[in-house]
């Protein structure tokens, strides 16, 4: 088919914008030699999730016909079919990512300032009383919605 046959599949997917494993970041180095990414922006994650999803149907639909011409031939080639099915397993893998990166950037800036005691320790959710000195916490940190 004229295909490269290499030991990982291509995908075709857009890699523009996106940081490669040893390349410049945002972020610098943290703990362990791990490099912290800043989070894309949730247009460009967005953008590159609908070109995925288009590749993936335009994908599946050629590996149906792929098979479809395949049983018309009486002539299989697994090796061929196994290529389609892990460049498919790719383009869903990198789908995933990205709706975790877009989960991510819509729940950046929701959540709540963390309550605490008097005393300076946090206060967990429900609690009645705080864990390092023993005040109650009140309405305002304590309050499960039981009973009202």
């Amino acid at each position: 088919t004229g295909r490269p046959t290499t030991g990982r599949p291509t995908t075709g997917r857009p890699t523009a914008g996106r940081p490669t494993a040893g390349g410049p970041t945002a972020g610098g180095p943290t703990a362990g030699g791990r490099v912290r990414r800043t989070l894309p922006p949730p247009g460009q994650l967005r953008r590159e999730r609908r070109s995925l999803l288009q590749l993936r149907e335009a994908r599946l639909r050629d590996l149906g016909g792929l098979i479809l011409e395949m049983y018309r031939r009486d002539q299989f080639r697994q090796d061929l079919l196994v290529d389609r099915c892990a460049e498919l397993a790719t383009i869903e893998e990198r789908f995933a990512e990205l709706e975790i990166l877009l989960a991510a950037a819509a729940s950046r800036g929701r959540a709540q300032p963390a309550v605490h005691c008097e005393c300076g320790t946090p206060v967990f959710w429900g609690s009645k009383f705080c864990a390092q000195c023993g005040r109650p916490t009140g309405t305002h940190a304590g309050a499960t919605g039981e009973g009202a």
